[in-house]
């Protein structure tokens, strides 16, 4: 019934790209139902604020741009941080979430400062700002850091709990879940970016400070206008906290 080309240029379902599995933001319980943070936040920007239907759509991290770019989905939610790099090629939506580059370590293992990763390996997801950040602490050490990337972050949590790293360099809220759900993982402490800017930095050593964004096409303004109306919604209206609240302590940590 929608004849405006403006109307029919956002029917659903809203099919979102999307690196599955990376919980707390978007994972499988054991019975296959997908959950987390960012499938929440799309039920409700989606289906309660503009009533469009919505679907996710596995891929992988390091091609999610270019799978965007070709049209094999409307969106990425992937708890996507927003950088320059990745501007010159797609649009973000207002920030939805802060993160930080955190290194996860074993208790009982020999890293105690970030020092202590010299000549060491770390393990990252690949096309990940974690990988950025190891490859910014390799360019620190001189060279003298091994950087092994996983297509996938269970990869990389499977390389620190097998000693084949030292050191896992992720978001925090995705190596908190290892961090709170596995004994003998643990955050490397230490002061860094959060400290110098914010005074409610957690208590661990954050490497950087990010916002993830709702990534779009560079020709889908009037849909990203949308979605920012409907995110600034379910801010106000308590929505986001209540989802929060599910996922994450509110100290953030």
């Amino acid at each position: 019934s929608e004849t405006t080309e403006e109307s029919s240029s956002v029917e659903g379902p809203i099919v979102i790209g999307s690196d599955i599995p990376y919980p707390p933001f978007e994972y499988r319980t054991e019975s296959g139902d997908l959950t987390g943070f960012d499938v929440d936040i799309a039920e409700a920007i989606f289906e309660e604020e503009m009533g469009l239907g919505y679907e996710f759509k596995q891929t992988g991290f390091d091609t999610i741009i270019p799978s965007l770019k070709n049209d094999n989905f409307r969106i990425v939610m992937s708890a996507m941080t927003i950088n320059d790099k990745r501007s010159e090629e797609v649009d973000f939506s207002d920030p939805y979430f802060t993160a930080y580059q955190t290194v996860a370590i074993l208790e009982n293992g020999d890293i105690g400062q970030l020092d202590d990763l010299k000549g060491t390996t770390v393990a990252v997801q690949k096309g990940t700002t974690g990988e950025g950040a190891a490859e910014g602490l390799q360019e620190e050490f001189d060279g003298d850091l091994t950087i092994d990337s996983y297509d996938q972050i269970t990869g990389a949590f499977n390389a620190l709990l097998n000693n084949q790293a030292s050191a896992v360099i992720n978001d925090n809220t995705v190596n908190a879940k290892y961090v709170n759900e596995r004994d003998g993982v643990v955050f490397l402490e230490g002061e860094g970016e959060a400290a110098e800017n914010d005074e409610n930095a957690p208590p661990y050593l954050t490497l950087t400070v990010e916002e993830y964004g709702i990534a779009f096409r560079q020709d889908d303004d009037e849909f990203r206008q949308q979605v920012n109306e409907a995110l600034a919604a379910i801010r106000e209206s308590g929505r986001y906290d209540e989802i929060y609240g599910e996922y994450f302590e509110s100290s953030g940590n």
